[in-house]
């Protein structure tokens, strides 16, 4: 997301809210931006849509982590919501190994944006992109250190439910 970008703000609001789950009247996202809307925002459902990284307003919720679940633009709100990630947690010797997915809904739990997850990390910011992107994968030292982070943080990767990779879920 672009520093100076007019949906900048819109941005920062919500990567800094720790809900699911955020409406907005279209009055409210205005003075969020210190601007107005475009007249298509007030007549266009299709304004709001998820698909286009590529529109700088889509980009500002979906780098935010969220999607726009409602749009009524009668009533003129607009409720952005966290999209429940799905991701497989694997582990080997007792150690969760951390992909992508996992790295991205960890991130995505704290609300940091990637760059801020590897100051936490001691990593750099294109490390984390790497591993978001599965270029390669977290060593086990790392990953050791992202359980703890995780388990720091509330995040619930699935302790319970999941098994050691290689075992039937019979096995105990």
């Amino acid at each position: 997301m672009k520093q100076e970008g007019k949906y900048r703000p819109l941005f920062d609001r919500l990567s800094s809210n720790r809900t699911d789950e955020v409406t907005l009247s279209l009055t409210e996202i205005e003075a969020i931006l210190g601007d107005a809307l475009p007249p298509s925002a007030r007549t266009t459902r299709g304004w709001w849509g998820n698909r286009d990284r590529g529109s700088l307003q889509a980009a500002a919720w979906m780098e935010a982590g969220y999607q726009v679940q409602e749009v009524d633009l009668a009533a003129g709100r607009v409720v952005f919501r966290k999209p429940r990630r799905q991701y497989e947690v694997k582990r080997a010797g007792g150690t969760v190994l951390w992909n992508g997915d996992l790295v991205r809904a960890l991130r995505d739990h704290m609300g940091a944006s990637q760059a801020q997850l590897a100051e936490n990390l001691g990593v750099r910011q294109q490390t984390v992109s790497e591993w978001e992107n599965d270029a390669y994968l977290p060593t086990r030292a790392t990953s050791k250190f992202l359980s703890l982070v995780a388990e720091r943080a509330g995040f619930n990767f699935g302790n319970d439910e999941t098994r050691e990779e290689g075992s039937s879920p019979n096995s105990s």
